[in-house]
């Protein structure tokens, strides 16, 4: 029988720290995350931002549209009980 961290861990969500900036006014722009090879990886563009749910990882928060090079990849700003974290789906 699995333990109760197997079953409620999720290998398609990956946390992810994020450095951002933020406006006088609140908003918010992602500028460079770090992903699990602890790379940082600057964001080129800044697409669509909008609320939405993660239908392959779970979760729910404002999604960003970001442009990484030549690749665009969602990440989410997820609220919790705990505090805002980023997300991103692991491919």
């Amino acid at each position: 029988m699995e333990n109760l961290d197997d079953l409620l861990r999720n290998d398609e969500k990956v946390y992810v720290t994020v450095f951002e900036k933020r406006t006088a006014e609140g908003k918010l722009t992602p500028l460079y995350f770090v992903w699990e090879d602890n790379v940082r990886y600057k964001i080129d563009e800044v697409g669509e931002v909008r609320r939405a749910a993660s239908t392959k990882a779970g979760g729910v928060g404002i999604r960003y549209n970001v442009r990484v090079g030549d690749k665009w990849n969602y990440m989410w700003l997820e609220d919790s009980k705990d505090g805002d974290r980023w997300f991103m789906e692991r491919k």
